[in-house]
């Protein structure tokens, strides 16, 4: 007998549920009749974080797949309510950076531009697949909302107040970031990371300005910014998110 974990798992933008039938775009029909060997009868799970995973069953195998949704394995189950606010970098290493802030557990990607970004543009489709691909291989049963690029200044002026930003910043008061958080009451949260130059003397001053800004210190080594992403998320998972 299969086990859950062999049978091809897919991210689906369509409506699941019982009897509900679903046609895989291109790509993910390749992916299991050519990738997986799958034909008529073979089994595909398909999630969404609308309506939960799906046990499926593959009805046409041709230029044109179609599943049928069987057997409900799992209801919706959204992360945390946290952002992830970052400054794009490039390419590869903004893959990794969608990848691992989706299997931290965040809500919301939100690119932002600062004084020092680098890169222009962002390719949110490009940040969606990355989430989705790393949702399909954790066996997540969401994928973050993607949003796109604004300018440090206008987001933070539009910033909703009970929604408090954790800025990851060397300088912070505080040197140990679990004794920091400590003191930040319950409630949606959002994790800032900065470019690769950090934040210009500009926007830390702006950053300092803002009630609902508190400053963190991720210890005693500078980081590059994929790699102060996932030190922020777990140590912000663990003392005030799911991991606690």
């Amino acid at each position: 007998m299969t086990t859950l974990a062999r049978i091809p798992r897919l991210h689906a933008e369509a409506r699941l549920g019982s009897g509900a039938t679903v046609v895989p775009d291109r790509g993910q029909c390749h992916y299991l009749l050519h990738v997986m060997r799958l034909g008529e009868g073979g089994r595909a799970r398909l999630f969404n974080g609308r309506d939960g995973e799906w046990l499926c069953t593959l009805t046409r195998a041709g230029k044109r797949c179609e599943l049928t949704c069987d057997e409900k394995l799992a209801d919706p189950a959204p992360p945390p309510d946290i952002d992830y606010v970052f400054a794009p970098l490039k390419h590869a290493r903004l893959d990794y950076m969608a990848q691992k802030a989706t299997e931290m557990g965040v809500r919301r990607l939100r690119p932002v531009f600062t004084d020092h970004t680098v890169p222009k543009r962002v390719n949110t489709a490009r940040l969606r697949a990355n989430a989705i691909e790393a949702a399909e291989q954790c066996n997540l049963v969401f994928v973050p909302e993607v949003l796109e690029p604004v300018r440090l200044d206008r987001l933070l002026e539009e910033w909703p107040r009970e929604r408090r930003i954790i800025h990851c910043d060397e300088s912070a008061e505080v040197g140990n970031p679990v004794e920091a958080l400590r003191n930040i009451p319950e409630g949606p949260l959002a994790v800032l990371i900065g470019p690769e130059g950090g934040f210009s003397d500009r926007e830390r001053a702006l950053l300092r300005g803002l009630p609902f800004v508190h400053r963190i210190s991720l210890g005693p080594r500078i980081m590059r910014a994929d790699t102060a992403a996932v030190a922020a998320l777990a140590v912000v998972q663990s003392v005030l998110g799911d991991w606690k």
